[in-house]
Parts: structure tokens; sequence; C-alpha cells
């Protein structure tokens, strides 16, 4: 089908099918965006979907749950195309309509977009009543460009989840009894499904700007603060092998610069970030490192590609027909900024895509509490961690006055929704007079000269600040919908002390700095320690004007009430649990005040905080609805909110846990009551070093049958030392002692010595008696019977991968 045999556009108001048909048949990219799906509209795409899934075809569908219309049966039948470029994700509305369709094509010859009123179901697509526009992309390529912008900002959106068989179970278990009790949707949703039944969630959006607004002067940067302590860990875990690191660097000690810093070592570089007027601040903090060097920038209006430094928008370079303009080792270091957001499919496209020298993750704020998964991005590498605390204790960041306010809103009343609570809900209880007069006069009572204030949503923003004005205020409500005045006429209104405060939602979650603000109100409930961890952060850099940042807290019976205040704790994990959670240790010149009802609250919730097996449960289930399948050992390590090390304290093993919540198939279930001893043996034997694990890596790599057969260690010697020489960084956790270094030469009488010496020679002494070493021969001191062995192999060979993994890494404890 070429530009010629069609018509520009066209109106299409029956059998759409044949149309689409056609250009699955033929396209390397596919996006399908439909308020709802059924069984009937799948099957008629199905068997295209699937030839187009097995020649490796971009396939992006997204659907809703809005009253529930999208049957389970036909998710089940998505989640059934092959193929790692398959994505199915769910929107999930919360009582917000959800009313899009469109389907956009991109061929090796021309492009696609039709929208209109057809969802994906038999009589949308075929004899229905509807009315499509189809229109090829040469016709107008920025309105195609920047539907499929459109489409991937959706398609990536906080609200949607990833379609697999964990998900479908939790999604048909809602959808079963929404209609229990809704029977008379069943029959009736097409009237009903253009009520508005609640007050939609208003989204923070963004407000652009230009790039001339992030212009630099010509003077000449160095590196400073904690920029050359950092700088130098990046290029020392290069040298030891590592190709990815994640610095942490907590907002006012210029990551950005730190990136540029770096990219002064390669040739070619791309910088990739999901907010456009982030962007432009790095292409103008990069050339001002590197003046000889020009940058370009690739976004949905923008797309310059011959430049060393591209600065790419990570929801036009993740469209797999931008993605492949570029060579997948085209460039040299990568850096993904905000690296918070990288566990998007996304980010993982491009990751997965190119092959660069490097990769830095840069963030101020990494998912320890709310969960792990970037850490899995990175290889659990660290290379460098300053939080904001170290910060304010080395006098780089303003300290901070805290102030913990009574909110007696109930939040136990308001309906949680997984991540957020009930947006309605939510606005009626804070759109009261009673709750705006609590918050100003706790405000006037501790703030100082410029306020800028984080709301839940814009209803409450827009409530709050006209509540203020009313009391003789100067403020502004600026969120994505504020049409009078731009963000940076904001700032400089409240800079220039023209203003009081600002209110705001998310606006100034990332990206924008405001040096002057010296108070920082929140009367939002602190969902996730992330975005609460960001905010406080606008109010940290230090400024001539400020002696400290003022933080005054709204802090009622919310979900992570009782947890914040450790994000402000000079002491380590272990300290912070033996003291009180709810006086914490404060660097010099910092104070923490809370009122005395909001005290009694807050040790309340200490006390009802779920039980420590439960949490861990929880962080088990929310990996395995991430995968769509139970999660490994190492995954579970990389991804989980809890600490590793708790399988093995609570059930002696993963494999323990794994068997305590049902977990385990009949024959796994089989093998674990049989072998749990070894296996048990295998995750507590200790490791000063990693010589064990690594003996019995190479038991392993003989295959599923001979894993068991008794070793040597001359057999093991060229193995072991190859392992130890491959990277740097092996070499110089556990090979380079005095005895050891001068094994870096290969001898392999010396190495079997090794061996012989420490982990075979120790692991038998200590192991109760599950392997043995006598005669120069190692082996397992039980019998496995065959049919046993290719599951207590891969179960010995998941303890095996977490525990070298887990010992490698440079993964520090953030604090966060």
């Amino acid at each position: 089908m070429s530009k010629n045999d069609l018509q520009d556009t066209k109106l299409i108001t029956n059998q759409l099918v044949d149309e689409v048909l056609d250009y699955i048949h033929q396209s390397n990219t596919i996006y399908i965006l439909s308020a709802f799906i059924m069984k009937s509209g799948v099957q008629m795409l199905y068997p295209a979907l699937k030839e187009a899934a097995s020649r490796g075809a971009d396939i992006k569908i997204l659907t809703g749950d809005y009253l529930y219309v999208t049957q389970p049966e036909a998710l089940e039948l998505l989640s059934e195309l092959p193929g790692e470029t398959v994505e199915i994700r769910l929107w999930q509305s919360r009582g917000r309509s959800f009313h899009p369709k469109a389907f956009m094509f991109n061929t090796e010859e021309d492009g696609a977009l039709i929208v209109g009123s057809s969802n994906l179901s038999n009589s949308a697509l075929t004899n229905g009543v509807e009315w499509n526009l189809y229109m090829q992309s040469f016709l107008s390529e920025d309105t195609y460009e920047d539907a499929r912008n459109h489409f991937i900002k959706l398609f990536s959106d906080d609200t949607t989840m990833k379609v697999n068989k964990e998900t479908i179970k939790k999604y048909e278990e809602k959808h079963t009894e929404f209609h229990n009790n809704h029977p008379e949707l069943v029959h009736h949703w097409t009237k009903q499904e253009e009520v508005e039944m609640t007050i939609g969630r208003d989204e923070p959006g963004t407000i652009n700007e230009t790039d001339e607004e992030y212009q630099v002067s010509n003077e000449k940067l160095e590196p400073r603060f904690a920029q050359p302590a950092a700088l130098e860990a990046l290029l020392t875990t290069r040298e030891e092998g590592y190709d990815k690191a994640m610095v942490v660097m907590a907002t006012g000690l210029g990551k950005t610069y730190l990136a540029a810093f770096l990219a002064e070592h390669f040739e070619r570089v791309l910088f990739v970030a999901h907010r456009e007027e982030i962007l432009y601040q790095a292409k103008a903090s990069f050339e001002h490192v590197q003046p000889d060097k020009t940058g370009g920038i690739y976004n949905g209006k923008v797309k310059d590609m011959d430049h060393p430094m591209i600065f790419a928008s990570i929801f036009t370079l993740s469209i797999n027909d931008h993605l492949k303009k570029f060579d997948p080792s085209h460039f040299d270091l990568i850096v993904i900024d905000e690296f918070h957001h990288a566990s998007n499919k996304s980010y993982q496209n491009i990751l997965r895509y190119f092959v660069p020298q490097f990769l830095m993750g840069i963030t101020a704020t990494p998912e320890r509490t709310d969960g792990q998964d970037i850490f899995a991005l990175c290889d659990g590498n660290v290379a460098y961690e300053m939080n904001f605390i170290q910060a304010i204790q080395k006098d780089w960041l303003s300290p901070f006055h805290y102030y913990g306010v009574y909110d007696d809103i109930d939040y136990s009343k308001i309906t949680w929704l997984g991540n957020r609570y009930d947006e309605e809900e939510l606005i009626q209880a804070q759109l009261q007079e009673s709750t705006a007069k609590n918050i100003i006069q706790n405000w006037e009572k501790h703030k100082q000269t410029r306020t800028l204030c984080f709301c839940s949503n814009i209803k409450q923003a827009e409530f709050l600040s006209n509540y203020f004005q009313r009391n003789g205020y100067q403020t502004i409500a600026l969120h994505s919908k504020t049409m009078n005045i731009s963000r940076k006429g904001a700032i400089e209104k409240l800079e220039n002390g023209e203003i009081d405060a600002i209110f705001t939602v998310d606006l100034f979650n990332e990206g924008t700095d405001i040096p002057s603000v010296d108070t920082i109100l929140f009367v939002r409930p602190t969902e996730s320690l992330v975005v609460f961890t960001q905010q406080i952060g606008r109010g940290l850099r230090k400024h001539h004007q400020k002696s400290h940042c003022t933080i005054i807290d709204m802090i009622g019976n919310y979900r992570n009430a009782d947890v914040k205040l450790k994000l402000f704790d000079t002491r380590d994990k272990e300290e912070t649990k033996k003291g009180n959670q709810l006086k914490p240790i404060v660097p010099a010149g910092c104070q923490v005040e809370i009122d005395t009802r909001a005290v009694k609250l807050l040790e309340e919730l200490l006390r009802k905080r779920s039980p420590r097996k439960e949490r861990v449960k929880i962080s088990y289930d929310k990996v395995k609805e991430e995968l769509g399948r139970r999660p490994t050992y190492e995954e579970m390590h990389l991804r989980g909110s809890v600490n590793s090390k708790e399988f093995k304290q609570i059930w002696k093993s993963y494999g323990g846990f794994l068997s305590a919540f049902d977990e385990l198939s009949y024959e796994e279930e089989n093998v674990y009551s049989l072998y749990s001893d070894w296996i048990e043996e295998v995750e507590r034997t200790s490791m000063t070093k990693s010589y064990k694990m690594v003996v019995l890596q190479y038991m392993l790599s003989r295959g599923e049958l001979k894993w068991t057969e008794p070793i040597t260690p001359e057999e093991v010697a060229p193995y072991f030392h190859e392992f130890f020489m491959e990277y740097k960084y092996r070499r110089d956790t556990d090979f380079s002692s005095k005895n050891t270094k001068a094994l870096w030469k290969y001898d392999k009488q010396k190495v079997a010595k090794l061996i012989a010496d420490m982990p075979l020679t120790k692991w038998s002494g200590s192991s109760r008696g599950l392997v043995q070493f006598d005669n120069g021969i190692f082996s397992l001191s039980f019998h496995v019977s065959t049919e046993h062995k290719a599951l207590l192999y891969k179960m010995t060979e998941e303890i095996c991968n977490y525990r070298l993994h887990s010992y490698f890494e440079k993964k520090q404890e953030i604090l966060y």
C-alpha cells in the first residue's frame, strides 16, 4: 500500500476492520488506543497481530477500565501475543471518563492515523454506526507525530498498569465485583458510559518554556561541591569494568553539570529526560562545559540528529521508528536524567536498544522505600551517593526547620486506590473552611518570606490560593491549566516579593530551582516519599537572603505519615531502629518540632504498622504483578521494597518464603521439602569472599544432569581464575591480597591450592555435613535423584546468582 494507492484523507463509516487489518499486515509500528476492548474485537485482529508480533513489529495497545466494560477475556487473549515488542496496558480511570479511540500505523513507505468512534469490538469494527477519520501521515507529519507522542505519554502514564497474568486476575476480580453491584450496566453501558461519575483527577502536566530561558554565562566551569568526588567515583567504577552506574545526589548539588563533566570523556553523548524544559537546561549546561561541542534537541517538534550531543525526549525517542534512526552503538555515553523514572517500559526500550560504552543514571530520589526497581537497571551499582542530609552536614545546602502540624482530616475514611487516595473523596475532605483556617494559622505562625505550597490537586490549589487572598495575602495558583501567567513569571513575582506564596501541584518536583524560597508548605498527604523528598529539595538551595528553610507539614493519619521523619535523621538504619523514630537526630542548624496532637497520631500509626511478614509479602506481590510471573530471588533483591535479607531471616531461604505462601508448584514443593537443608545451606553459608559461590557456579555450569557430580580443585582452577580476571572490580574485591595478587598470572597448581585451602576446606567444615572435601575431591554428601536434579538445579542456581550479584554490587544504603 503506497501513497498513490490511497486517499490522503477519508471518512470510514463501516468495515473499519478491513483498513486496520491491511495496515497491521504491513506495519512495523502498530499503536491502538481503545476506550474499551471486547473479546469479539480482539479475535478479529488477533491472527494479524500475532503475525506482526512474530516479525518484531512494535505493538502497543492501551485500553481502559472505565465502568469495567473491557472484558477480562479480551485482555487474556491479548496477553498471549508473543514477543518482547508487544506491550498491553490498562488505563486505571478511577471514575474519570476515558473515551479515546485511535489507530496509528507506520510502514516502510507511509504511516496512517485513524481517529473516531470505533472501539475494539466486532460491531464497532464492522457494521456499527461509527465515524472514523483516516489520514495518511505525509499529509501532516506534525499532526501524526503529535498524535504518537500523545499516545506514548498516555501509555506511559502512572495511571496505567501492565497487562499480564497477575494484573488480569486483579482486574477480573474488580470487573466481577463492579458488575455484581451494577447489574444495570451490563446491558446499558453505552448510555451510561457518557455520564461523568466523579470529579476527574487533575493532571499535573507541564508548562513548556523556551531554550533562551536556560542560557548560561561564558565563564568556564569547574566541578564543585559533590561533583569532584562523584566524577572521580564514576571514572573509577568505569575503570573497574562496570558499564553502568547510578549517582544519587540531592537536589541543588548539580547533577546535570556532573553529567556534563563526565561527558568530556566521551565523544558522542545521549541525554534522555521526560520533561521538555529539562532538555533545554541540560543542553545549555553541557555546551557551557564543552563550548567546542554543539547539542541537538530531539523531541516531538525538533529532530536535531547531526550533533555530538543529543538531548532527547523519552516520549519521542522510545518510539521504534525514531529509535532505529540511530545505530545501537552510536552513543558512547548515555545519561538518563531523573533515573527513578527509568523502570518505565519506554526507558527500557531505549536501554535495551543502545549499546553505549557507559550508562549513567542520575537522581536525587532512588525509590528505596517505594520500590527498588531502578537498581536493577544499573545492576545495583551506585557509584556515588550524597543525600540532602549529608549535603547539609557539609554546608552545601541550607539547614531546615521542620514543623509537623496536626491535620484533622480523617484519611482512614478516604478510599485508598493502591498508590493514591480517591480524588473525589480527597477533594471533598480538603475543600473545607475549617481545614483552610488551620493551614493559614500554622503558616502565619512559622512562615518566612517566600512560600512554595504543594497541593494534592488543582482544585485544592485554587481553593487555598483564593482563601489566602481573602485573608490579605498575595498568592498565585500555578498548575498545568493556569493561563494568565507563566511559570517563569510566577517565579519572578515570588523572588521579587510581589507575592507571598505559590500554590502548585507537581510542577516543581523536578527541573526547576528557586533558591530564594525559604518556606515549603505541605497540604497534601505524603503518598510517595520520593515526591516528598523532591519537594523538600525545592527549598534547600542556599541563598544570601535566607539562613534556613522552613518546612510546614500537615500531618494526618495518611499512609507514610509515620515513616517520613526518618528522611531527616542522621543516624544509620540500625541506630534509627534502636532510637526514637519520632525524634530524628538532625544536622547542626536544623530542628524538628511536632505539635502534641501530631505526635500522638504518629505514635498510634507506628503501633499499627504492618507486621514484618506482611510487608515482605506486599513487596513480593508488587514485584510479581509488575513482572507478570514469580520473581527470581535476584529480581526481588533488585526490585523489592524490603531488604532481601528478610527472606533468609524469617523463612531461612527464599524457597522457604515461596513454600510458606503456596508459590511453588506441586513438583517444586516436593523438591523443596526433600532438599530444604541444602537450599538453606546455600542461602546461609558465610561469604567473607565470593569463592564458595564461584565454585558452586562452576558446578552449575556443567548442566542440570551433571551439576551434582564431584569436582577437584584442579578441575575448577581455569574457571575460577577466569572469573576473577574478567573484571577489574572482581580482582580488586577478592583477588588483590598479597597472596592472590601473585596469581593474576595463571598458575594452575597455585590456583588449585587456593581453592582447596579456602572455599572447599572451609565449606566442608561449616556445612553441617552437607558437603565434603576428602582426598582432593569435593562433593555433595547427599544423593539427588535424577528426577529431582533439574528442579534442584534451578533453585540452587537462583540462590547462587543472587548471592554473587549482591556480593559484588556497589549499592549503598540509601537513606530515602
